[in-house]
């Protein structure tokens, strides 16, 4: 019965790094609220990508841990490309009327 998931914070990521994650997570609140949605986005985009890279390169050692490698490197990956595709689909609906 040892093959239980593990639930403990000693084999999740590293805080620091998820400190670091919030940080951006809040800078592109400020730049949102500020109206640089498409700087937010990016921001977003590119911290979530790299996310999900970190933890696909680094694997067992990445400071970003949330589940299975897989798993986490798939939905970092995904979540940074589908913001982008959504956010620049606007365009191909609305024009540069969203700018």
């Amino acid at each position: 019965m040892h093959n239980h998931p593990y639930v403990s914070e000693a084999h999740e990521g590293k805080p620091w790094f998820e400190w670091i994650v919030l940080g951006v997570v809040v800078f592109a609140t400020v730049l949102a609220f500020l109206g640089y949605t498409m700087a937010a986005t990016a921001v977003l985009a590119v911290t979530a990508i790299t996310t999900g890279l970190i933890r696909l390169i680094m694997r067992e050692r990445s400071p970003w841990k949330v589940r299975s490698v897989a798993f986490d490197s798939f939905i970092g990956i995904a979540l940074g490309i589908g913001l982008l595709v959504t956010y620049l689909s606007f365009f191909g609906l609305f024009g540069h009327a969203i700018l």
